[in-house]
């Protein structure tokens, strides 16, 4: 029984930060601390970001900060973002939100309990009865993971009406007292961003768009990568873990996963009309499209996304396939986004013509 896509919508925060603005800004705040901030200036211009969005506005960043002071902002914008992204992914699908039996919040970057989707629980109207799924950890592979997590849910009772919100404010973790490259890497890619889908088996058709159908969903663990990618917990909040090998462990090993996760499928890559990726960084989409033999800037909607909003983290691919669907792209899609673990997340989508 084929699960469905049938709303699909993305949210961005209030604070609009401009590159070139950040950059000033990080070398007011980072540059007198970080003796080697100069040479890593240029990042900041090859990265692909020409702005992204934020939860706070940029002087909340020229002041210290703690854990307290961090995820109350978290809240409060993510707050913001799951209802503007929920209430548009409803209203595409045709779903009123007290028909919702399953709610699936995805978040890694803050700390809410209860969880985001009880806080917001009565001015969204759920019922008293919606299931609460709340996943956190799965970082940039959270979008992904969780279409596959809806997707299972809703196989497990036919006809139940799920909705995924992902949804991640990462610049509140932005650090200016560790000093590691890591935190300066963090400062040139991420933003703050949220996405949701409508899933279901059930067949009856309430909204304008083009139905998507899940053909199937994979996920791979590579042993022994723990420490290339996550959080560390401090004192003063989260510490970005972001090592600097995930462009080459991308060349080097994002094929094989893919091959893997499509033989599962039956498939193999000419199968696929369109690949979707989370847009990592400039680095890491030139990495896929060369692991994965796709002509140069094939990825252009992964590479558009990147300008616009910056890496997100987890709702990040979800942001990427609002776009190609826009397109008017048709036939079968994978995608596909790394995370922390190390872990490659996979869906095989399909949109009839």
């Amino acid at each position: 029984m084929d699960v469905t896509i049938q709303g699909l919508a993305t949210a961005l925060p209030d604070h609009e930060l401009p590159q070139d603005l950040v950059r000033q800004a990080a070398q007011r705040v980072l540059g007198p601390k970080f003796e080697n901030f100069e040479r890593l200036i240029p990042s900041f211009e090859q990265a692909g970001i020409g702005r992204r969005w934020s939860v706070a506005p940029l002087e909340w960043f020229e002041r210290p900060h703690g854990w307290a002071d961090r995820n109350q902002v978290y809240l409060e914008g993510t707050r913001k973002m799951f209802r503007d992204a929920a209430t548009a992914a409803l209203e595409r699908a045709g779903w009123r939100a007290d028909e919702v039996d399953v709610v699936i919040t995805v978040s890694s970057t803050g700390i809410a309990t209860p969880t985001l989707e009880a806080q917001l629980a009565d001015c969204m109207d759920f019922r008293s009865d919606v299931m609460r799924v709340p996943v956190f950890g799965l970082g940039c592979a959270g979008g992904i993971s969780g279409l596959a997590i809806a997707a299972r849910l809703a196989q497990a009772q036919p006809g139940a009406k799920v909705l995924l919100v992902v949804v991640e404010a990462c610049t509140p973790s932005f650090r200016s007292d560790r000093l590691q490259k890591a935190d300066i890497i963090a400062t040139v890619l991420f933003g703050d961003g949220a996405a949701a889908a409508c899933l279901s088996t059930d067949s009856v058709r309430r909204g304008a768009e083009p139905r998507l159908s899940m053909k199937a969903e994979h996920q791979h663990m590579w042993p022994d990568t723990l420490g290339i990618m996550g959080w560390e917990v401090n004192d003063d909040g989260l510490g970005v873990i972001f090592d600097r090998s995930i462009p080459g462990f991308a060349a080097e090993h994002f094929a094989p996963a893919v091959d893997g996760a499509l033989a599962a499928a039956g498939l193999e890559r000419a199968d696929i009309d369109r690949f979707v990726c989370h847009p990592g960084g400039a680095k890491v989409v030139q990495a896929i499209e060369t692991a994965l033999d796709l002509p140069p800037d094939s990825l252009d909607a992964e590479r558009a996304v990147l300008h616009d909003c910056g890496n997100m983290s987890a709702p990040t691919a979800l942001f990427v396939l609002e776009r190609v669907l826009a397109a008017g792209q048709t036939g079968r899609m994978l995608t596909c986004a790394l995370g922390p673990g190390f872990t490659a997340s996979f869906a095989v989508l399909e949109r009839a013509e």
